[in-house]
């Protein structure tokens, strides 16, 4: 399997060989070993999401209070999706920045996520299927969102579908600005979100 580490520190791409075959293909996307080797600690995984969107829908700007905070390893088993990344960690040097990872079922690649990061996802074609592993169980009271579409980010969901074509849920379009969650004191810690990768590595 070969990993690669995004532009945005704490998260990575996992690519698996595809093994196809006249049934069809096989793949691992999730290596628990090759994960630990990589990331430093392994994925403690307690809850498994998975949605089913149209083309167009858009899901996201999501992430959870530190600590605990909530990591994620995400693949697309049906479809293709445009998977973004992005760095919500108040007094991180990547503060705000930001990047985008295709996954589809040919490749069978996944994105893990650290612990403050902030994630999102377009699906680009219909009945695109995303599965993912969560850290931590869903928590309603501790997971937030920042707007996707806030120009402050610039976020490249327009290069992929037309903007009258996005899907988003009420709560995901209500959700406040970069700028103002941070205002608002809302967004996870830089410090915080590294002393909990460290626990978790020294755990390990």
């Amino acid at each position: 399997m070969d990993a690669k580490e995004l532009a945005v520190p704490g998260a990575w791409v996992f690519t698996p060989p595809v093994f196809p075959d006249s049934r069809g293909a096989f793949a691992a996307p999730f290596q628990a070993e090759v994960f630990a080797g990589v990331v430093g600690h392994p994925l403690h995984v307690a809850q498994a999401n998975t949605s089913v969107s149209r083309r167009g829908v858009l899901r996201g700007l999501h992430y959870a209070d530190v600590p605990p905070g909530q990591a994620k390893y995400v693949q697309c088993s049906a479809g293709a999706l445009l998977d973004v990344v992005v760095d919500l960690r108040v007094g991180s040097p990547t503060f705000g920045d930001w990047d985008a990872v295709r996954l589809d079922a040919d490749t069978l690649n996944a994105v893990y996520l650290s612990e403050g990061l902030g994630h999102g996802f377009l699906a680009l074609v219909d009945g695109t299927v995303a599965t993912y592993l969560c850290s931590t169980a869903y928590n309603p009271g501790a997971e937030h969102g920042v707007d996707p579409l806030d120009p402050a980010l610039g976020l490249p969901w327009t290069d992929h579908v037309p903007a009258d074509e996005l899907v988003l849920s009420d709560k995901d379009r209500a959700a406040p600005s970069l700028a103002d969650a941070r205002a608002a004191g809302a967004l996870p810690d830089a410090e915080a979100c590294r002393a909990r990768v460290a626990a978790l590595t020294a755990g390990s």
